[in-house]
């Protein structure tokens, strides 16, 4: 994919040819939230405006249209992610609601003295869930920290694993480091001791596809948001013989089997986890945006993200006064930093009068700043239609930075 394509693409979202103080948008904040293209938003108006409509109780023209999309989205976005099988994809709000459902499910399973085994490299999302369910059943978490350049060090976590290691939980990219960690070994170290894992993918796959197949882990979760689709919406796949032994994580209609003054009943599948009417615009939206990405070319993304991240790194540490946090190999597109003479508040809000948008702060991974003894860090993060004006729009905020505060 030649560069003038990269910017035909940025065409096809709308927000990017709008303008802050003054100057064109830079979107450096992709790993907080991506923007959406203009398919995903004109599928989410077609459908209320033409089509909306409850789906999976209705006789009537409109109820079964809207039912069709919704679970044709499922198995389209199942086909995307390799999953041969569409009824282990659960339609969440995001990657958090999925981790607390499978949390939740796993209550039973553990007892006291058993063990999760997490690392600090976490988000909250996949971090607090595991300390509430800790706290119910007196298991204890076991936490591995990465090296000093952010890569996880593969044999400390292998060596935590014991007789009562139960469940494994790891982020499939680390939203504030970059570093992509080898999953599917993971996986594979895991399930050889039948230890349940689960992987936060909602970092990975901005980046490029993947294959669910191949990672075969017992869960995998992301959100909508994060991969140029809707708000609100978000996937757990899980492991067919482990959700149909889960409890109903929440009750209400469409799960339900039978209803009886005696009692309840539940359906299995994907709907014993969608009580209520879920967020069907929201499904159809995200299925249209894996439309997109199945189009990319994602080899030639993937080199022009890495130059993106490499031309801001090395300028922006050229003359000693950034450092990055996070130097692993095969990074992706996420550079978090620190300038001696500048808080990361106040290098965010000098780069927003420039037009530029990045993320400051702790990130959601407050145990991960203190083991390299930060509180907060300014972070640049890519995505496939950003370009190497936005970087330079970046490196001219970062020089007005330097003059404010030296």
């Amino acid at each position: 994919m030649r560069h003038f394509e990269f910017h035909s693409l940025r065409d096809r979202f709308p927000i990017l040819s709008r303008e802050v103080h003054g100057k064109p948008l830079a979107y450096l904040d992709n790993g907080a939230t991506a923007q959406k293209p203009r398919e995903v938003i004109d599928a989410m108006s077609r459908f209320l405006a033409e089509g909306n409509a409850n789906i999976h109780r209705g006789v009537h023209t409109l109820s079964q249209e809207a039912t069709d999309a919704y679970e044709n989205a499922r198995a389209g976005i199942a086909r995307s992610l390799g999953m041969p099988d569409s009824h282990v994809l659960i339609f969440v709000r995001g990657a958090t609601e999925a981790i607390n459902l499978v949390a939740h499910g796993l209550t039973d399973r553990l007892v006291e003295g058993d063990e999760v085994v997490l690392t600090l490299m976490e988000h909250h999302a996949n971090f607090v869930p595991w300390q509430v369910l800790a706290e119910k059943t007196g298991a204890t978490l076991r936490f591995i920290a990465p090296r000093d350049n952010g890569e996880l060090d593969l044999e400390e976590w292998r060596g935590a694993f014991g007789e009562r290691t139960r469940v494994a939980a790891f982020t499939h990219v680390s939203n504030v480091l970059g570093t992509v960690n080898p999953v599917a070994d993971m996986t594979a170290f895991a399930r050889e001791r039948g230890v349940v894992t689960l992987v936060d993918g909602a970092q990975a796959l901005p980046h490029g596809p993947v294959d669910l197949g191949a990672i075969g882990g017992d869960f995998y979760t992301f959100s909508g948001h994060k991969v140029f689709g809707p708000d609100g919406i978000g996937v757990l796949a899980g492991r067919r013989e482990l959700l149909d032994a889960f409890p109903p994580y929440q009750t209400g209609g469409d799960m339900i089997e039978t209803v009886s003054v005696d009692g309840t009943t539940y359906r299995t599948g994907p709907e014993r986890f969608e009580a209520g009417t879920p967020n069907i615009s929201g499904v159809i939206g995200l299925a249209e945006a894996f439309r997109l990405l199945d189009e990319l070319d994602w080899a030639a993304a993937r080199t022009h993200e890495k130059e993106l991240c490499s031309h801001l790194t090395s300028e922006l540490t050229r003359h000693g006064d950034a450092r990055v946090i996070g130097t692993a190999p095969d990074k992706e597109a996420v550079v978090s930093f620190v300038m001696d003479a500048a808080h990361a508040h106040d290098i965010g809000t000098i780069l927003d009068t420039e037009g530029v948008a990045i993320r400051t702060g702790h990130h959601c991974a407050q145990p991960l700043l203190a083991h390299y003894g930060l509180a907060a860090t300014a972070r640049a993060s890519m995505a496939f239609y950003n370009t190497h004006e936005d970087v330079e729009a970046f490196l001219r905020g970062i020089a007005k930075v330097k003059r404010f505060f030296t």
